[in-house]
């Protein structure tokens, strides 16, 4: 019996220091503009490495942009990972970021952050025309090269996107037309493209789908998105640069005024910057070029170095953002 009541006090004992081996590194809610599989993949490797809980939501960039605005008074995240920047420039100039310069934003050019460190990029990626193979030949159309080609009258409720109040894609399709044909050239034509187009999702990648399955025949959206759904078996769509040029987003990593966690958050957005952070996308099917100048992007990505960019102006286009998006809603009223 005493060597039994030993045995217990021993196994007790031993799982006492086990539990306080465990020591609580704290816990994060992220709010998240990726695509859920790489997500779920950067989200379990940054919890196993740092021990800090993480509990993530994942929407749209817009979506992000709303939640945030409806919770400043008692904010419930406090990091937001991903989407393009224009939409993070605007939360800054709303006071709803946290300026945090990391010690690992020295691996990322200045081009790729803000000045001030209030958001900072993980990745960067180019909006593209994609088309349905097999549905141009059906209707006798060539490759769409041009953002003229979309407003042929064969593409009449064959053209999707995404709607910019919600979708960061579709407002980087939106900036891009304004910087590059100037505001009033800008909506004339997408007036004209409105009446091509059959919907306007929520999220900016679903157009891709919609193409990838014949249900459209060509979408706007990220290049790399496009590639993502060819790679996973939509082997109809094809990927072009529009020939007058296009825009870029820079997806953003960011502290969240007020949030309950900004230690961990910190610690969070240290590790997104590193080179191991980044690299993590690639594995999971995700194509972006990366930001840290270590770290090595995919081999499949779209360089903006080798196709025809627009100076897109990123602190420009989220200043502009409410405006530029409250006019395109009343024009597709």
């Amino acid at each position: 019996m005493k060597k039994r009541v030993l045995g217990l006090f021993a196994l007790f004992f031993a799982l006492l220091l086990v539990s306080c081996g465990r020591e609580d590194k704290g816990e994060l809610t992220v709010y998240v503009g990726l695509y859920e599989d790489h997500a779920i993949r950067a989200i379990e490797t940054f919890e196993k490495e740092t021990g800090i809980k993480v509990s993530h939501v994942r929407m749209s960039n817009g979506e992000i942009l709303a939640r945030i605005r409806a919770e400043q008074n008692a904010p419930k995240a406090s990091v937001w990972y991903g989407g393009p920047s224009d939409t993070f420039v605007q939360a800054k100039y709303e006071g709803l970021l946290k300026s945090y310069t990391s010690p690992n934003s020295s691996f990322i050019p200045d081009i790729y952050k803000d000045p001030e460190g209030y958001w900072t990029g993980i990745y960067v990626g180019s909006i593209a025309l994609v088309s349905n193979r097999s549905w141009l030949q059906d209707v006798g159309l060539d490759i769409p090269n041009s953002w003229e080609d979309l407003l042929k009258p064969e593409y009449k409720g064959m053209v999707s996107m995404a709607d910019p109040r919600s979708s960061g894609t579709a407002y980087t399709i939106l900036a891009t037309l304004v910087q590059l044909m100037g505001e009033e050239e800008a909506f004339d034509y997408l007036e004209k493209l409105n009446e091509n187009v059959r919907s306007y999702t929520t999220s900016g990648s679903v157009p891709g789908r919609s193409v990838g399955m014949g249900e459209t025949g060509v979408a706007i959206m990220f290049a790399h998105d496009a590639l993502k759904f060819f790679k996973e078996g939509f082997r109809d769509l094809v990927i072009t640069i529009p020939k007058e040029g296009t825009g870029y987003e820079i997806g953003a990593v960011a502290m969240i005024s007020n949030g309950p966690d900004l230690e961990a958050a910190k610690t969070f957005i240290d590790w997104s910057l590193t080179k191991q952070a980044q690299e993590i996308g690639k594995h999971t099917g995700n194509f972006q070029l990366l930001t840290n100048e270590t770290a090595i992007s995919p081999e499949e990505a779209f360089y903006l170095t080798e196709i025809n960019v627009i100076d897109y102006d990123h602190n420009w286009a989220g200043l502009n953002r409410a405006i530029l998006i409250e006019r395109w809603v009343e024009m597709v009223k």
